[in-house]
């Protein structure tokens, strides 16, 4: 099954996330699909960067999302709402 989860990268203790489409099976430093955004959560406020069009598609082809990522489309989604 597919997942869209969080991958970490970034120097020890500065931590920084890319949003990505993987096998949920796989560990988290494995080969990605497809990469969605990413995610900095040192800046004030949390930098996030996400495709959301290219996350939907993968949901509607069976990826299921992980907790963290869900609450991060519902707040780029809610940012593009009021910037329209």
């Amino acid at each position: 099954m597919l997942a869209m989860r969080l991958m970490r990268f970034g120097a020890k203790s500065k931590p920084a996330y890319r949003i990505v489409v993987m096998d949920s099976q796989k560990p988290r430093e494995s080969k990605a699909k497809d990469f969605l955004g990413y995610y900095n959560p040192l800046t004030e406020p949390a930098e996030i960067k996400l495709d959301l069009d290219k996350a939907k598609m993968w949901l509607t082809r069976g990826a299921r999302a992980s907790r963290t990522v869900l609450s991060l489309m519902k707040k780029v989604s809610k940012r593009e709402k009021l910037a329209k």
